[in-house]
């Protein structure tokens, strides 16, 4: 922990700033502009002490009406011309640091479309969403603070204490010790803040887990009466977030009174000392009035220098975030000269293939597994739970890369293939059916934006679909709440073979994508892929012997090995585990018969 956080404190201040600065490049007129609009801003603050000193000394002291008048007339205009500079110095860095933040937001989200399933493994979602809205935030707001506090504090405490010194230099002593006390405390602030920021983003990844889980799971959580329990996560996160916030901004709340008491009593000091001095004629009163101005405005900046800091600290940790997901090396790429050929046969061939999550060094998900599937073939892979499925079937359009030995589709390894050009060839339907906001239309054309009503109607008919879509009263114009939530587990099933179909894939990956659908439509199913005009090499993971004994070829894994393959009654003289799945499962449907 303390080596990451030392790693984001040295990204503020080195590789990270010139990391992010190309973010800023394309409203460089912004960022070169907000600073100069600040600095007239500044110089017109910093003459107006002089400009009143002027007025009390020289004008109302000596009854000179004449001087009044013009210079609060120079007054005014001066504050008008350091109200136009602040302003155009808002308007200027706000337009840059929202670009900004718009540019980053994109950037790590066209990084995160990039990662394979094992970059999301380790950073996952609820983070990813963390880091792509509440982190990226607090950079944005650095970026606009950068531009203009950052600008105008050190202005003001440079000018302040400079004209403060001018009027009377026997002060200084006065106004240096109080500077040094409140730099002691902000340096006191930037060494804890930064660690308990850290602790903060952290709990919030904690709290964005579990809105995430609960909504996600809502009616599981409803069907086990488990939303105690739910509420009792939810507060027990929510409340060491309050209590770790609370400990970030502890030291903060504690010592700006110490700032404040600091800043009063140096202006006690300046009226006392002024004073003694004025009752000697080594001062005067205007002076007196300027230099508590220039005083408290060196103190005021260094109070929103302090603030600084403390933002910075909490943007620290920020940066390090992002910056964590823009560096990731994405694991799966497009190889140097990737083959753009679209992909026709859908020969597919497993050559001693072995794949670990953790590479060579983890224990194997799958060991040698080797197997041909001719073009059109329809090849159902059953076994064991945990036997390796899944992730036989993500190895095809390189989900994930293998450990040892090779894949090929017609006859190349699929690592030689453009990404975008594998998959473009593949419909696949993983176990969970997702489906998005959106018209039932629109979801069935994500696999082909181009499909006319024709085509979406035939596939649809093929994953026995329209029927259902006609009975709705917008048909296939029916809009689908988030995740399919007005439609049953089958017709979202459906809808999602009917997405992959429609891209006349060369390769069709079914897992396990029947499950929520009763026999007689799994069978219809089944049929209509066969009967299609053309036929694409099949994978189906099931669970059901009915559901793949017609099967062209069938795979039996156990324990990650494929101990036998070859067709049902091949299978059911020759593998033992195959015979025990048919008689486990024909003597539950007696069972389930008899009681029916």
């Amino acid at each position: 922990m303390q080596g990451n956080q030392d790693n984001l404190q040295g990204d503020l201040s080195g590789e990270s700033i010139r990391k992010f600065l190309v973010y800023l490049r394309p409203y460089r007129k912004g960022v070169l502009l907000a600073p100069l609009l600040m600095v007239v801003e500044v110089i017109c603050d910093l003459m107006q002490p002089t400009l009143l000193a002027r007025m009390v000394d020289r004008g109302i002291a000596q009854g000179n009406l004449t001087l009044i008048f013009r210079t609060g007339i120079l007054m005014v205009g001066v504050a008008l011309i350091g109200m136009m500079g602040g302003i155009g110095c808002t308007v200027a860095a706000s337009r840059a640091s929202q670009g900004f933040g718009t540019d980053l937001r994109s950037a790590v989200f066209r990084k995160v479309q990039s990662f394979s399933f094992s970059n999301l493994n380790r950073l996952p979602p609820s983070t990813l969403i963390t880091r792509l809205t509440n982190d990226i935030t607090q950079l944005q707001n650095l970026v606009l603070m950068a531009l203009r506090i950052v600008v105008r504090a050190p202005l003001l405490f440079i000018g302040g204490t400079i004209m403060a010194i001018l009027i009377k230099p026997q002060m200084a002593p006065v106004l240096l010790t109080a500077v040094a006390v409140q730099i002691s405390i902000f340096l006191y602030l930037l060494k804890r803040g930064l660690p308990l920021f850290q602790v903060v983003q952290q709990k919030i990844d904690r709290i964005s887990t579990i809105i995430r889980e609960n909504l996600a799971g809502v009616r599981v959580v409803k069907i086990f009466v488990r939303s105690w329990w739910e509420k009792s996560r939810f507060h027990s996160a929510n409340q060491e977030l309050a209590k770790s916030t609370i400990q970030a901004f502890f030291p903060i709340i504690t010592l700006t009174p110490l700032i404040m008491l600091t800043m009063n009593l140096s202006i006690v000091a300046v009226l006392g000392f002024g004073g003694f001095l004025v009752q000697r004629k080594g001062m005067q009163v205007g002076e007196i009035m300027a230099l508590i101005n220039y005083v408290t405005q060196v103190l005021f900046s260094l109070m929103m220098i302090g603030h600084i800091f403390i933002f910075v600290s909490r943007a620290g940790a920020s940066v390090g975030r992002v910056r964590e997901v823009l560096e990731a090396e994405v694991e799966i790429t497009d190889p140097p000269e990737p083959d753009r050929t679209p992909i026709t046969s859908g020969k597919v061939v497993f050559e001693n293939v072995s794949f670990s999550y953790d590479g060579r060094q983890g224990e194997p998900v799958l060991q040698s597994i080797s197997f041909t599937a001719s073009p059109g073939e329809v090849v159902a892979i059953m076994g064991t739970t945990g036997s390796g499925k899944s992730t036989l079937v993500h190895l095809i359009p390189r989900f994930y890369d293998v450990t040892e030995g090779r894949i090929l589709i017609d006859d190349r390894d699929v690592r030689q293939w453009g990404l975008e050009t594998l998959r473009a060839s593949i419909g696949m339907v993983l176990q969970e059916s997702v489906l998005f906001s959106g018209t039932i239309r629109e979801n069935i054309c994500w696999g082909n934006a181009s499909a006319s009503l024709e085509e979406i109607i035939e596939v649809a008919k093929i994953a026995q679909a329209h029927d259902f879509i006609m009975s709705f009263p917008d048909g296939y114009d029916t809009l689908i709440g988030q995740r399919g939530v007005n439609l049953s587990g089958g017709q979202k099933q459906r809808i999602a073979i009917a997405r992959a179909l429609i891209k006349n894939p060369a390769i069709l990956i079914l897992d396990d994508s029947t499950s929520a659908v009763d026999l007689a439509t799994e069978k219809l199913i089944l049929e209509g892929l066969k009967r299609r005009k053309k036929r694409c090499t099949t994978f189906i993971i099931a669970q059901r012997v009915s559901t793949i004994m017609n099967a062209d070829r069938i795979l039996v894994l156990d324990g990650g090995k494929l101990i036998a393959q070859g067709t049902h009654d091949e299978l059911f003289r020759t593998c033992s585990l195959y015979r025990e799945i048919c008689a486990l499962q024909e003597r539950e449907a007696n069972r389930v018969g008899v009681e029916s």
